[in-house]
C-alpha cells in the first residue's frame, strides 16, 4: 500500500511539473483581428489621398510656372489639382530634392509630381485655367466619384464608436469574464469548484466544531453515496444554513465541504446579487440555480446569505419596489417552487439568522441550521495545535494552558494570537516563540499596543493606581467576581490601566453572580470617591457595562422583583424596526428606578468594602505606583489567600487575560473612557 502511494504522488508530481513548464494557454483575442482590419483601412486610405505626390502651395505653383516646368495640370473634382513637370525639368533643383522617388532612375517620372487644393471658389479655378492658358500649360479636368471612400469613412467612424461603446461597457459592468460585460449582467458570478478543483481545505483541517461537521459529513456522504439513503426511503436535505459569531468558522466549513465533495460547488456571497439596476438579482439566482441544476447534483454556498434574505416588509422605504424582496422571492421560488429541483443542495452561512424571512427558514428550502457556536477548552485546544503547527515552537509552550487563559476566544481571534506571538518572537529576535510571547500576544490582541512614553502627569497616575487598586481589592473580597489575574497601570492602547480577569466557562449566571460583577466594576469609581472625595471621568466604561448589565438583568432576565418575571427580549428581531417600547411610560419609569437603585446599592457596597480595607487598598495602590504591573501573588501577601476560595485552572506565571462569554467586564479601560467623555 505504501508504494502504490509513493508511485501515485510521485506520478502526481511529475503531471503537475509538466502542467507548471506548459504555462497557461492563452485565449486567442479576437480585438487583433478588428485591429488589423482598421490599419489596412487606414493604410488604402493614406494611398489613395496621398499616392506618390509632394504637396506644394498655390504660390509655389506659380513660381513653377513662371520657370516654366510644368507640363500639365489636372483639375480633380474642381478643387484638387494634379501638377506634373516636365522630363527635362525633373534634373533641375527644386524638383530633383522635392519630388518623391528619384527621378534620375525613373521611378517617378511619369507623375503627378506635386498636389494642391484651390477649394470650391470659381475664381480661383477661373484663374487657374486662365494662366494655364496663357503658358501653354495643358489642362485636363477629371471627376471621380468619391461614395466609395465616404462609404469607408462612414465605417471608420462607426468601427471606432462601436469599439468605444464595448470599452466603456466592459469597465461599465466590471471587466471581463461571466458578468462582466453589460449584456451578461443578469449571469450568475459564483465561483465553480469542479473537475479536479478543489480548495485543498479538508474536514481533518476543521478543528473542534464536531457536531457541525457531523452533520455536514452526512450530507457531503449523501452525494458520494446516494443508495444507501435512498433505498430506506430518505430524501436529500434541501439546504443547511450555518449560524454563528463571527470567527467561529464557518466559511472554513463551507470550503471543508468544497474539498470533501467530488460534485460541483459554486461558491459567492450575498452581495454578489446586490446591483444597482433592477432585476438582477433575481435573474442571476435564475442563472445560478440554472447551472446547478445543469451539474446536478451539486451544491450552492452563499456566504452572508442575510445579505438578500432578510425578512421583507421591513424595508425603510415603505411602500417602494425593493430589488431586495424580489431577488429573495426569487430565491424562494428556486428552493422550493412548483417546479422541480433536484439534485441541488443550498448552503448558507450568516451571523444574523434573527433578522432572515421566515420563509427562507421553513423546512423545505433550508431543513437543518447548524449552529458554529464559540469553541469550548477542548476545541479551543484543537484549534491552536492546528494552527501552531507552522511555527517554531520553544519547549515552555504548553497548549493546554494557552486553551485555558482564552475562554471565549473564536478561531479567528486564537489564530490571531498565534500570528501575533510570532510577530513579537520576531521583533525581539527570537529563534522560537515561547510562552511569554504568547501571554503577550493575548495582551496586545484584546488591550492593544503598550504606550509606556505617553506623557502622564503624577496626580493622573496615582488616580489611575487607586482606580486599578479599587477594582483589585473588590474583586478580590466578593464571593462570585471573576478571579484577577493582573493589574497594570501601563498605558495599552486606549486606555491608561487595566484589570485582568479570567473568568469561568458557565452557561448560566445567577443574580449574586452578576450584582458581585457590577460592585467589582464600580470599585474604580467607589475607590477615588473614599480615597478622594471626588470622582473623574475615568469610570465611563465601567458605567456603561454596569448600566446595561442592570437593564439586562430588569428588562431581559426577569431578576427583579418588582418588575417580576417579564422579558423584553426580541428574538425575532422585529424590535429594530419598530419606534416604540414594548411597555407603557409608566413601566418604563418603574425600570429606570429599579435601574437605579440597582447600581447605587452595588456603588455603595462597593465603597463599603474599600472603607473597611482603605489600608490595604492603599499599600496595592502604593505597590502599583512602584512596580506598574502586579500580579494575584501580589494580592495573596497583602490581602491573604483569597474569601469564598474555589478551585481555579493552572495559571502559569499569573500574566494571562481573557474574555467573558457572558455580559460580565473582563478588563477596565479609564483612560478610554475619559478620552469619550
Amino acid at each position: 500500500m505504501n508504494e502504490r502511494r509513493t508511485t501515485n504522488n510521485v506520478e502526481n508530481n511529475d503531471k503537475r511539473n509538466e502542467g507548471a513548464n506548459k504555462g497557461p494557454k492563452r485565449s486567442f483575442n479576437f480585438y487583433w483581428i478588428y485591429g488589423i482590419i482598421i490599419l489596412v483601412i487606414l493604410s488604402i486610405n493614406l494611398f489613395q489621398y496621398g499616392g506618390g505626390t509632394t504637396r506644394i502651395s498655390n504660390g509655389e505653383y506659380r513660381k513653377m510656372l513662371d520657370a516654366g516646368d510644368v507640363e500639365r495640370i489636372v483639375v480633380v473634382n474642381d478643387q484638387a489639382v494634379q501638377v506634373f513637370i516636365k522630363k527635362d525639368s525633373l534634373q533641375k533643383e527644386p524638383h530633383k530634392s522635392k519630388i518623391k522617388g528619384s527621378p534620375i532612375s525613373g521611378d517617378n517620372v511619369v507623375g503627378p509630381h506635386y498636389a494642391f487644393n484651390i477649394g470650391s471658389s470659381n475664381y480661383e479655378k477661373d484663374r487657374l485655367v486662365q494662366d494655364a492658358e496663357q503658358r501653354g500649360v495643358e489642362y485636363v479636368p477629371d471627376y471621380h466619384d468619391n461614395w466609395g471612400r465616404e462609404i469607408l469613412n462612414w465605417m471608420i467612424f462607426i468601427g471606432a464608436m462601436v469599439l468605444i461603446w464595448v470599452f466603456v461597457m466592459r469597465r461599465i459592468g466590471g471587466g471581463a469574464g461571466p458578468g462582466g460585460q453589460i449584456f451578461n449582467i443578469g449571469k450568475s458570478r459564483a465561483q465553480v469548484f469542479e473537475g479536479g478543483k478543489s480548495t485543498n481545505v479538508t474536514f481533518n483541517d476543521v478543528a473542534g466544531l464536531a457536531e457541525a461537521k457531523e452533520e455536514l459529513q452526512e450530507i457531503v456522504d449523501f452525494l458520494k453515496t446516494p443508495k444507501k439513503y435512498t433505498d430506506l426511503g430518505a430524501k436529500i436535505p434541501k439546504g443547511a444554513l450555518l449560524v454563528g459569531p463571527p470567527g467561529t468558522g464557518k466559511t472554513l466549513l463551507a470550503k471543508a465541504i468544497a474539498g470533501e465533495a467530488n460534485v460541483p460547488f459554486f461558491s459567492l456571497s450575498g452581495s454578489d446579487f446586490v446591483e444597482m439596476f433592477v432585476g438582477v438579482g433575481a435573474s442571476r439566482v435564475r442563472d445560478l440555480f440554472k447551472q446547478a441544476k445543469e451539474k446536478a447534483p451539486s451544491i450552492i454556498f452563499i456566504d452572508e446569505i442575510d445579505a438578500i434574505g432578510r425578512a421583507r416588509g421591513r424595508s425603510v422605504s415603505m411602500g417602494a419596489n425593493d430589488e431586495r424582496e424580489n431577488t429573495l422571492n426569487q430565491l424562494l421560488t428556486e428552493l422550493d417552487g412548483f417546479g422541480t429541483n433536484s439534485g441541488v443542495i443550498l448552503i448558507g452561512a450568516t451571523n444574523r439568522a434573527d433578522v432572515l424571512d421566515r420563509a427562507l427558514l421553513r423546512p423545505g428550502r433550508f431543513d437543518r441550521q447548524i449552529f458554529v457556536d464559540m469553541p469550548d477548552l477542548n476545541e479551543r485546544e484543537e484549534i491552536l495545535k492546528v494552527h501552531l503547527k507552522p511555527l517554531k515552537l520553544d519547549i515552555t509552550v504548553d497548549v493546554s494552558f494557552l486553551a485555558r487563559q482564552t475562554p471565549g476566544f473564536s478561531g479567528a481571534d486564537l489564530a490571531n494570537i498565534c500570528n501575533e506571538a510570532a510577530l513579537i518572537a520576531a521583533r525581539k529576535k527570537k529563534t522560537s516563540v515561547d510562552k511569554q510571547d504568547f501571554l503577550d500576544a493575548v495582551d496586545r490582541v484584546i488591550g492593544g499596543l503598550e504606550k509606556k512614553n505617553k506623557i502622564i502627569t503624577v496626580e493622573e497616575k496615582k488616580a489611575i493606581a487607586y482606580h486599578e487598586a479599587g477594582h483589585a481589592t473588590v474583586s478580590w473580597l466578593v464571593e462570585h467576581a471573576s478571579p484577577l489575574i493582573k493589574v497594570t497601570i501601563v498605558p495599552r492602547g486606549r486606555s491608561l490601566g487595566a484589570a485582568w480577569y479570567l473568568p469561568d466557562e458557565r452557561h448560566l449566571t445567577t443574580a449574586e453572580q452578576m450584582l458581585d460583577e457590577m460592585c467589582a466594576a464600580l470599585g474604580g469609581r467607589a475607590a477615588e470617591d473614599v480615597m478622594y472625595g471626588k470622582v473623574s471621568t475615568g469610570a465611563l466604561s465601567d458605567l456603561e457595562k454596569v448600566t446595561k448589565q442592570a437593564y439586562a438583568m430588569i428588562t431581559v432576565y426577569g431578576l427583579n422583583d418588582r418588575i417580576g418575571n417579564i422579558s423584553y427580549y426580541d428574538s425575532s428581531g422585529q424590535s429594530e424596526y419598530t419606534f416604540g417600547k414594548p411597555y407603557s411610560e409608566r413601566q418604563a419609569q418603574t425600570i429606570d428606578e429599579e435601574v437605579s437603585k440597582l447600581v447605587e446599592s452595588q456603588y455603595v457596597r462597593a465603597k463599603r468594602i474599600l472603607t473597611e480595607n482603605k489600608d490595604k487598598l492603599t499599600a496595592l495602590a502604593t505597590q502599583l505606583l512602584e512596580k506598574e504591573v502586579i500580579f494575584k501573588e501580589d494580592l495573596e501577601k497583602i490581602f491573604g489567600d483569597r474569601p469564598f476560595q474555589r478551585p481555579e485552572p493552572p495559571s502559569g506565571n499569573g500574566h494571562t487575560n481573557g474574555n467573558a462569554p457572558d455580559p460580565a467586564p473582563t478588563q477596565e479601560t479609564p483612560a478610554e473612557s475619559s478620552t469619550q467623555a
